[in-house]
């Protein structure tokens, strides 16, 4: 029989790869779970193979000057190495008055206001759905970066547009050796105070970078770049104890008690003696969740919840189910909101399907279904047991899922808002542009001067086209450039 090959002669696992034709991680996803996922980093280069990002600069900015938006500028001063952090939403005037150099924005879930962006989720699909939390993108201008740093989930860092410079020390996946993680006291952001890198890569568009939790990681862009960031939820202990133990105080049966039927003479009557606590053992196990069922529920409540982007309000009264029936069968689309998060799980009977801290019973082939599916066309409703439709209908009162037309264009008027007056619908807001661009209104000229050739209504002001001779071509006025700064 052939000997074993000893643990020292085994290949070291390669912390860069190339991606393949039908492998974007560069290997099968069961090899990167198993060697890579929570235990060592991955540079994959080439993961999205000539990506082109679905948002630029420009959108991103226009982003964080929304209310509702979490967004953060941050500014490295090199000459005295410090750091100013600002959140937004910022004004307009904000990003025309920045340096050329050394700043970065953050905009976190992405994904909930651009589709585009939210369908690049579906690349992670060897992931649960219910792990992954948002989609941050930065936009760093040359020079630009938020610090060595350490992230307590994991993360995979896709390169959208530009090139970063990305150091990280990996010497705890390398050498079972844990660096320093003590941070700077002098600066609002947590950075390192000390940040010894171990390996140095410059990324382009397509290649990705995962991290672990607690990878020292440094990113500068090299040139104005876009870099993606796909985050992972990962709940700390105290945030679960806190939100079980709100669970289990809001069902606790006050007939349980602390009771002491088997009480002997004490030795010490100021003593709690082990007998003492094993009774606090007994009651308190009588009041936690032992049924599967009851702290399954508990738990798919809690994580479609953690770290919400927003509330969802129902913009309008729900349709019935005849209604929302010949909607469907007229092409409309029954579509999911954004800021929904859904999970499911096998119960004792049938399934639970979570909704942003809703749980509803349905069986197991609906719940596949409505968790799956953003959007539901008429051959997707009618698929769904009369169970699984009233479900979704009750998620249509709650605001969580509306009738949608695939082929009509938005036009950011009244409708988009919330009937609470809410933020506008966040599928709307990266397409501003293009929705004042469809809502123009031009006026009769015919009460103007003969210079003037067409007069436009937009929703954010009036346009005024003025013909020229060509002599005055070389005598430009005052607002000649006006078209330049239309926005």
């Amino acid at each position: 029989m052939a000997a074993r090959r000893s643990a020292s002669t085994l290949k070291p696992l390669a912390i860069e790869v190339q991606a393949r034709p039908g492998q974007p991680l560069g290997m099968a996803p069961a090899t990167f779970l198993r060697h890579y996922w929570q235990k060592r980093p991955l540079l994959i280069r080439n993961a999205f193979a000539d990506f082109q990002t679905p948002v630029m600069p420009d959108d991103l900015a226009g982003l964080a000057c929304e209310e509702g938006v979490l967004a953060r500028l941050i500014e490295h001063d090199r000459s005295s190495d410090g750091w100013r952090v600002r959140t937004g939403p910022f004004a307009e005037a904000v990003f025309p008055a920045l340096p050329d150099r050394d700043w970065t924005l953050l905009v976190q879930d992405v994904d909930k206001w651009d589709p585009d962006v939210r369908a690049l989720i579906s690349h992670f699909s060897f992931l649960p759905r219910w792990r992954m939390d948002d989609v941050m993108i930065s936009f760093a201008a040359t020079g630009g970066s938020v610090g060595a740093h350490v992230d307590q989930y994991d993360v995979f860092l896709l390169q959208g547009h530009g090139h970063r410079r990305w150091q990280i020390d990996a010497s705890e996946s390398l050498r079972g050796k844990r660096p320093p993680l003590d941070f700077r006291d002098d600066v609002e952001l947590k950075l390192l105070r000390r940040f010894k890198p171990t390996h140095d890569w410059v990324l382009a568009p397509g290649d990705m970078l995962y991290l672990p939790p607690n990878v020292p990681h440094n990113g500068v862009a090299e040139d104005p770049c876009l870099t993606f960031s796909f985050g992972m939820r990962a709940p700390a202990s105290a945030e679960l104890i806190s939100d079980y133990l709100d669970a289990l105080i809001v069902d606790a049966d006050e007939a349980i008690r602390y009771q002491d039927p088997d009480l002997k003479l004490p030795e010490d009557p100021n003593e709690i003696d082990v007998a003492a606590m094993n009774r606090v053992v007994t009651a308190l196990n009588a009041i936690r969740m032992n049924d599967p069922d009851r702290l399954g529920d508990w738990f798919g409540r809690f994580i479609t919840t953690y770290r919400a982007a927003g509330e969802v309000m129902p913009s309008g009264p729900a349709p019935s189910g005849e209604e929302v029936d010949q909607a469907l069968a007229q092409g409309l689309l029954l579509e999911r909101h954004p800021w929904a998060r859904l999970a499911w799980r096998r119960a004792t009977r049938g399934a639970r399907l979570y909704c942003s801290g809703l749980d509803l019973s349905v069986s197991v082939k609906d719940a596949q279904r409505i968790a799956a599916l953003e959007r539901l066309d008429a051959a997707a409703w009618r698929s769904l047991s009369a169970k699984g439709r009233q479900a979704l209908q009750e998620l249509m009162v709650l605001g969580f899922y509306q009738l949608t037309d695939p082929h009509a264009d938005d036009d950011g008027d009244e409708d988009d808002i919330d009937a609470d007056g809410g933020h506008e619908d966040p599928r709307t807001v990266l397409d501003a542009d293009a929705d004042v661009v469809a809502a123009v209104d031009t006026v009769d000229t015919g009460h103007f001067g003969d210079d003037v050739r067409e007069v436009n209504v937009h929703e954010d002001g009036i346009e005024v086209v003025v013909g020229f001779d060509e002599q005055d071509e070389d005598t430009p006025e005052d607002g000649d450039d006006a078209d330049q700064r239309r926005h």
